[in-house]
């Protein structure tokens, strides 16, 4: 029994000697494909991809482009119509005589200048003011979604490639698990299903990794979509710490800042610059008719006949505005109940959103830290005692096998809560309006 405990402890120790020397070759590794890849494109860092994904975001550019539109709307509903020239000829005899024959006949020059009833100009271009703030809030919206978008597409692409790199790192000692038990059964120390699990949690590792690539291809391109090409470049390590925040207070005082809500608020004047609007179209609009007419010939004493210069004024006489102004007016005051209900919806959708998101980083933190403090020790510690049972010959194989599959599966939790932690910093950030 002795000779034999002797020989399970020399073959642990190599064991243990090879996956040692396994793991500094695989850091040379890491260290020769970091060299390479400083050689070539560096490492994609969070900064790098949000800059690319905001410069000539279609998206973005599509509103700033309406909201220009409406402010150049807005300079042309202030201003006067176009006034309208007239050219005639008036009261030309058609059976006989021409143009010097009749006293009355004469050509005609005329202009006419019609002008909107009351303030209707300056409401206008209030109307489409407002309505290229709600545009210009959109945007700044959009910016901050590209923005969210971005950082957790990045924060995904770096997970995953955090989660293979762990795997692989220590995939060699279940490689050498394996050697070992294969060495132990040939010798007759151990039977075939120590084996057979070591063998069985091996594969399992290897379709582990294959899962893990899947799911980094399938991460690389969602974030594909704003950084291009970039995204299948290494990704840098985080720049930040994700876990402090400002005081909740500041941040809910923010979003009254928040874009959504400023576009709903201009969205509202906009509304409520519709309703003046209706109210101007109960006053009479009118217009001035200015013409010149022409005369030829002379008057029976020989003198030459006179020119004419007429003046008139025309106004609207809104009378029957039952099914016209009366309903313009109340559809445009349903329209700006509907603005304010908006305006509210946004509020407390934001404000939803702000505390689900607060108390879901405020777990993370704490997880992440029973994780550090003391899950990750636990499994570690467990994993020692099994081997160390094993060695002695007190333990079971399958419980040296659960203890490592336990302390990989904490690590790969602590990692995926980290940058879970800061994918929901990222949407805090959007609410809070925290800069880049």
């Amino acid at each position: 029994m002795f000779h034999r405990n002797v020989r399970l402890r020399d073959c642990l120790r190599s064991t243990l000697c090879r996956a040692l020397i396994a793991q500094v070759m695989l850091a040379a590794c890491a260290a020769a494909a970091a060299e390479a890849v400083s050689g070539g494109d560096p490492p994609l860092t969070m900064g790098e991809a949000e800059t690319r994904a905001l410069d000539g975001e279609p998206g973005r550019e599509a509103l700033l482009a309406g909201a220009e539109a409406l402010r150049e709307q807005a300079v042309a509903a202030g201003q006067l119509p176009d006034p309208q020239l007239s050219v005639g000829l008036a009261n030309y005899p058609i059976e006989s005589g021409g143009f010097r024959s009749e006293a009355m006949t004469q050509g005609q020059l005329g202009l006419r200048q019609a002008f909107p009833p009351g303030a209707t100009r300056a409401i206008s271009t209030r109307r489409f003011t407002a309505m290229a703030d709600a545009v210009s809030g959109n945007a700044e919206a959009r910016r901050r979604d590209v923005l969210t978008a971005v950082r957790s597409a990045w924060l995904e692409t770096r997970y995953w490639q955090e989660a293979d790199a762990t795997v692989r790192a220590r995939r060699p000692y279940f490689s050498d698990l394996v050697s070992v038990t294969r060495s132990l059964y040939a010798v007759g120390q151990k039977d075939q299903q120590d084996v057979l699990r070591a063998e069985l949690e091996l594969s399992r590792l290897d379709d582990r990794l294959i899962d893990i690539a899947g799911e980094r291809e399938r991460a690389r391109a969602a974030l594909s979509e704003w950084v291009g090409d970039a995204a299948y470049r290494p990704m840098a390590p985080p720049a930040a710490s994700y876990d402090a925040l400002p005081p909740p207070a500041r941040l809910r005082a923010a979003l009254a800042e928040h874009p959504e809500i400023g576009a709903a608020k201009a969205r509202l004047a906009a509304r409520s610059a519709e309703v003046e609007l209706a109210e101007e179209r109960f006053k009479p609009g009118w217009a001035v008719n200015l013409s010149y007419g022409y005369r030829d010939g002379l008057m029976p004493d020989g003198a030459p006949r006179s020119d004419f210069v007429s003046v008139a004024v025309t106004v609207d006489l809104p009378m029957f505005r039952r099914n016209r102004q009366d309903r313009s007016l109340r559809a445009a005051l349903g329209e700006r109940r509907a603005a304010g209900a908006l305006l509210e919806a946004a509020r407390r959708r934001l404000a939803s959103r702000f505390e689900a998101e607060y108390a879901q980083w405020r777990q993370l933190g704490r997880r992440i830290d029973l994780y550090e403090t003391t899950i990750l020790i636990q499994a570690e510690d467990r994993a020692r005692a099994a081997l160390a049972a094993y060695r002695s010959d007190t333990g079971d194989f399958a419980e040296v096998m659960r203890g490592r599959i336990d302390e990989l599966g904490a690590r790969l939790e602590l990692i995926r809560l980290q940058f879970e932690q800061g994918q929901s910093h990222a949407r805090l950030a959007n609410l809070g309006g925290l800069p880049r």
